[in-house]
């Protein structure tokens, strides 16, 4: 199957709408590949944007580890475009190859212990059924 790339000047006003939002937010010239592929289908395209948009906003948590916790999760779903697109977003705020090699090792011992605990069947402990929805402090 070969997935066409949408190019700007072959793409509907629509698609191009959320174009110029993805270039003007993220300061750049040009929409990667993922969004010219999403751009097959507009909705998609439009609703995937938003999302991410909203959810990679100024938080809680700061741009940086935002970004590694996106590579961490791609890392694991075996994702290389999103793995390559993340780090280079991760680098631009701030990451290192120290901290490259520090986060792929503990998503390492993440998926190991996680299995584990999986095959294993490990019961959660009282102390921790809170942990989630607990208040810090």
């Amino acid at each position: 199957m070969s997935l066409q790339l949408i190019e700007y000047e072959q793409a509907s006003a629509e698609v191009r709408a959320v174009f110029d939002d993805i270039m003007a937010t993220r300061r750049i010239d040009r929409v990667n590949n993922f969004w010219k592929a999403l751009a097959n289908h507009p909705a998609t395209l439009r609703r995937t944007w938003e999302s991410l948009k909203e959810v990679m906003a100024p938080g809680s948590l700061d741009p940086l580890v935002k970004e590694l916790i996106y590579v961490a999760v791609s890392a694991t779903n075996n994702c290389n475009y999103c793995i390559g697109s993340h780090s280079a977003a991760a680098r631009k705020a701030g990451m290192d190859d120290a901290m490259l090699g520090e986060l792929l090792a503990v998503v390492a011992m993440a998926n190991e212990t996680n299995r584990l605990a999986i095959g294993y069947q490990v019961p959660l402990d009282e102390a921790f059924k809170d942990a989630v929805l607990a208040p810090a402090g």
